[in-house]
């Protein structure tokens, strides 16, 4: 991941706790981008954000929503913009937007980045925690350090999707956390931006979609299973690396013999997905296996299986297994 500019900023909370003030990297200390320490960083931010619940949208272009922030991003990729100059007007509305928001205090990373053919702007508040290091007489002694597993306030633009304007491109996002909706509105309103796709409900209906195509084309298990595994393990790798799920993506390596089947039976049946979602890693995960445990019972299956081979009868809250696996059925056997 070349790193082509990166700063780091401080906010804090004044005194009497009224507002957050910015403590500003000096201009001319912009890290360059061969720092490997600095990378390793922005490394490590990135993979925490890619598995964290997030909002996806667009810039807004007119009326309230729309903020000053695409017109920076504009200057400073025309070059009439420093990044640091950038960096500083983007913490300085952050600050202004979230004063009430005290709790936000840390470090503020921004950078900008590569990654094949794709640019991207990050930026993250990392708090400080306190460790232990051993020094050069190697005693134990206190040692901060970032936490960069733990992320509350993060967001990212795909500044390459971005310029390509394409119509339906979702190229900003920013954690969504449950238990952060006023930090998730105050960087909707710093980003200046619309919310466009809802990642979990969009994940579901695509999961559903597959459902139903499987159903309809009478895949045997192993082969249901396989195609199961693809789209999981697609939707994985785009979780990893931040980037949302093409529909004609999927479908061609869902069915290589038909790459276009997958993709036919979403239109002609008109679920009303967008040709690019974002994966949803907890809706992801709770599609792969079925599983619960209680009483001395453990159960366990592939979510595919549901409705074919098991059966869940909800009135007499009754699963049913028609075909019992092989070892299992052997040790009942030799029970009688």
């Amino acid at each position: 991941m070349p790193l082509l500019q990166s700063i780091v900023h401080r906010l804090d909370p004044t005194l009497d706790g009224e507002r957050l003030t910015l403590t500003a990297a000096p201009q001319e200390q912009a890290v360059p981008s061969d720092n490997p320490v600095m990378t390793s960083l922005v490394g490590a931010l990135n993979d925490t954000y890619n598995t964290k619940p997030k909002g996806w949208g667009r810039f807004a272009e007119e009326g309230e929503q729309a903020g000053p922030l695409a017109m920076w991003l504009r200057d400073y990729l025309a070059g009439d913009k420093s990044f640091a100059e950038l960096s500083v007007a983007l913490a300085e509305r952050l600050a202004k937007q979230l004063q009430e928001q005290l709790s936000v205090s840390g470090y503020l990373v921004i950078s900008h980045q590569r990654q094949g053919d794709t640019e991207t702007l990050l930026f993250a508040l990392v708090h400080q925690r306190e460790g232990i290091g051993i020094n050069s007489e190697h005693h134990a002694v206190p040692a901060a350090q970032l936490n960069t597993s733990q992320l509350t306030l993060a967001a990212r633009i795909n500044l390459t999707q971005w310029q390509s304007d394409a119509p339906s491109a979702q190229y900003v996002s920013f954690l969504k956390d449950r238990g952060g909706k006023k930090l998730a509105e105050g960087l909707v309103a710093l980003l200046g931006m619309e919310e466009g796709v809802d990642a979990p409900a969009e994940t579901r209906t695509l999961l559903k979609a597959f459902s139903d195509y499987v159903e309809k084309e009478d895949f045997d298990d192993e082969v249901s299973r396989e195609k199961t595994d693809t789209l999981v393990d697609y939707a994985n790798e785009q979780l990893r690396r931040g980037e949302p799920m093409t529909l004609e993506e999927l479908s061609g390596l869902v069915n290589e013999q038909q790459p276009k089947a997958f993709y036919e039976h979403i239109r002609n049946a008109d679920y009303g997905l967008s040709p690019e979602i974002p994966p949803d890693k907890r809706t992801l995960s709770q599609f792969r296996r079925f599983t619960g445990r209680a009483g001395g019972v453990s159960i366990s299956f592939d979510s595919h299986l549901l409705g074919s081979s098991i059966e869940y009868d909800a009135a007499q809250d009754r699963l049913i297994i028609k075909q019992v696996p092989k070892q299992l059925r052997e040790q009942l056997t030799k029970q009688d």
